[in-house]
């Protein structure tokens, strides 16, 4: 009858424990699921001066792709879900970084802006309006068209990384 007794102290006292320990998601998001079901995407139109036409779709499929493998939310396509995310590609720009001896650059930057809106329909304070850009350099050795896909996909990734971050995770 002790024994039991002890037993039954370290199951209850490690069930305690356990609920008194933190819990951390890996992926950032910190959305009360009891409150937030759904998220729906408006448009990214391309407004910026230079124009690759492809980009539009690659970033919302990338940041849709990401809300559904990292959060819990269902993708609808209600304007009123609970939260809501639209905005625009405002500037998709070459800029040269590094000079070489010859006076030409030697590096190159593409820097992609993106405009967006996240509107909580749960709570309006916590909507936001804001701009996030994100870049990376290729050798000017290397033509655009060479490297334009991959070099996209990845500013694309960084892009979602950092408007996931200070919407969804609420950095």
């Amino acid at each position: 009858m002790k024994r039991l007794a002890i037993i039954l102290t370290l199951v209850v006292a490690s069930l305690a424990w356990t609920a008194c320990i933190p819990r951390y998601t890996l992926n950032g998001a910190s959305i009360d699921y009891s409150v937030y079901h759904t998220i729906s995407f408006g448009e990214f139109p391309i407004r910026a001066a230079l124009v690759y036409p492809p980009l539009q779709s690659m970033f919302e499929n990338r940041m849709t792709d990401m809300i559904a493998q990292q959060t819990r939310l269902r993708v609808v396509d209600n304007r009123n879900a609970d939260l809501h995310m639209e905005g625009e590609i405002t500037n998709y720009q070459l800029s040269p970084q590094a000079v070489g001896e010859d006076a030409y650059a030697s590096q190159t930057r593409l820097t992609i802006t993106v405009k967006v809106k996240y509107v909580n329909n749960k709570n309006q304070a916590l909507s936001k309006d804001l701009s996030f850009s994100a870049y990376r350099d290729f050798s000017s050795s290397e033509l655009l068209v060479d490297v334009q896909d991959e070099l996209c996909n990845q500013i694309c990734k960084d892009l979602s990384d950092l408007i996931f971050n200070a919407t969804l995770g609420d950095w």
